[in-house]
């Protein structure tokens, strides 16, 4: 017998319909088995996917790309504050999202949807030449820490204008690479992200990415409050606030598509 679900497709980091990062949100009474979760995102070919079940008054949350479940996702988790916040429950303004990251609280604010995430701080290194193979442009430093590669450039045209190489990105021992440089066009600083590992050639906004990107240029500007740009194709506009070892990411959400799944 086949189940139903209701489910969205949300433009995430964005107030125009087709830019930012799309995510679909499954809204769901329990989770199902791991494989039919990642069929389902496979089938949606988004960057990411997201499944809520609630939980008293609050949701739980899970995150899978196409190809893999992932500890943590930005853009999704603001999607899914929208449809929780907009269509489930529109009276509320707070909630909190329990993950394999721990609980994430989200509340509405005149700016969009706030996030609460756990930081990534990063550590230098010396950069691994696979990476310098990957990145056709001068790098200038290289940090990591458990979750990605962190890559600065000079300039914000130089991460506008990269074109990495797929096949060498693919070879290193983190799944995402972060390329960013000092800000352009009233931004402090742009970004963008490359994860062909998890089955995303290139994310066009990626929440847990600043998550990395807030510590380092709070480091580097002696300032906590950022208005960064994901420089992608689609292109999306994040707020970040490095806060202790939390970073508050800010955005705009539109909807795309409302409907229902069978499986």
């Amino acid at each position: 017998m086949s189940r139903h679900a209701s489910m969205f497709q949300v433009d995430a980091f964005t107030d125009r319909r087709f830019s930012g990062n799309p995510a679909a949100v499954v809204v769901l009474e329990r989770f199902p088995d791991e494989p039919l979760m990642q069929a389902i995102a496979n089938e949606n070919n988004l960057a990411e996917t997201a499944f809520l079940v609630k939980e008293g008054n609050e949701y739980r949350i899970r995150w899978f790309t196409p190809v893999v479940e992932v500890p943590l996702c930005g853009h999704a988790t603001l999607a899914s504050a929208a449809v929780v916040l907009e269509r489930l429950e529109p009276g509320r303004s707070q909630l909190v999202f329990h993950s394999a990251s721990g609980p994430l609280p989200v509340h509405k604010t005149a700016s969009g949807y706030s996030l609460n995430f756990p930081a990534r701080p990063s550590a230098a290194i010396e950069a691994p030449r696979t990476l310098l193979d990957a990145i056709p442009a001068p790098v200038r430093e290289v940090r990591i820490n458990a979750f990605n590669y962190l890559a600065i450039l000079e300039t914000a045209d130089q991460v506008r204008q990269l074109k990495p190489d797929m096949a060498a990105l693919k070879k290193l021992d983190r799944p995402g690479v972060i390329v960013s440089a000092p800000g352009d066009r009233s931004y402090d600083f742009v970004s963008r992200y490359f994860a062909p590992l998890k089955g995303i050639p290139e994310d066009p906004v990626t929440g847990a990415a600043h998550c990395m990107l807030a510590p380092y240029w709070a480091e580097r500007l002696g300032k906590t409050a950022f208005r960064a740009f994901q420089a992608s194709a689609r292109g999306g506009e994040v707020l970040c606030r490095l806060l202790g070892d939390r970073v508050e990411l800010t955005g705009l959400c539109v909807f795309y598509m409302e409907g229902t799944i069978q499986f």
